[in-house]
């Protein structure tokens, strides 16, 4: 009977931990939607799109570094507003910036930003296949 209340024991500690585990993790999550869908929707997401005209203009009273994203598949556009520091260097030169943050009033106001910019391996990788002879 003792080993059998242990049991059970042991089993509910180990759920109540999964539970907190697995809430804890899907809260840090960001999903990356479309622009679209993060019009839509009314949390934290990611939206990924390349820098329109490649320029952006930092507000001189808050700080502020606003700029327009263009989604590759669809070429629709977003206003993003990020407030979330200085600008990432390389900015304007990025192949793709993914945008953290929630769709309000018109504006995406992003939290964070992550520049992804080409590979400084590439021409190590070119490098490599001329010495393979490829």
């Amino acid at each position: 009977m003792v080993k059998r209340f242990r049991i059970v024991i042991a089993i509910i500690i180990v759920m109540v931990f999964g539970y907190i585990a697995w809430s804890s993790f899907s809260k840090q999550v960001t999903p990356y939607v479309s622009f679209q869908q993060a019009r839509a929707l009314h949390k934290t997401v990611q939206v990924i799109g390349v820098l329109v005209d490649g320029q952006s203009q930092v507000d001189a009273e808050t700080g502020a570094l606003q700029f327009s994203l263009r989604e590759a598949d669809t070429d629709e556009r977003m206003d993003v507003v990020y407030t979330g520091g200085p600008k990432p260097g390389n900015f304007e030169q990025a192949d793709k910036i993914v945008a953290v943050g929630k769709f309000d009033q018109g504006t995406f106001k992003a939290s964070q930003l992550l520049v992804k910019c080409p590979s400084k391996y590439q021409g190590y990788e070119n490098e490599q296949a001329k010495d393979k002879g490829i």
